[in-house]
């Protein structure tokens, strides 16, 4: 259904506009499959993080079962998420 109330369609828009700039946070998940250095690579990639960082967040992950390893933007979460399960690294983005 489409309105013909310009004023709807500029609040829609903006609302759209601010839902896509609120916090959400990239969550990784541990699993048996992949090692230590391919999990701080990937994280690296994802991120931009560097070396030392990406060992706390692998460690996190590894003895908590999860760890948010960024936070930002939905959009650049999407991304980070994305490169991180181009080797199959199970995520999550929540808002």
């Amino acid at each position: 259904m489409q309105s013909n109330n310009p004023l709807f369609e500029k609040e829609t828009e903006e609302s759209v506009d601010t839902a896509l700039k609120e916090p959400a946070k990239v969550i990784l998940f541990n699993d048996e499959v992949h090692t230590f250095e391919e999990v701080i690579i990937q994280i690296m990639r994802a991120t931009g993080c560097d070396l030392t960082q990406a060992k706390i967040l692998t460690w996190q992950v590894h003895n908590e079962g999860k760890a948010i390893v960024y936070h930002g933007e939905i959009v650049k979460c999407m991304q980070v998420s994305a490169v991180l399960e181009e080797i199959e690294l199970m995520t999550q983005i929540e808002i």
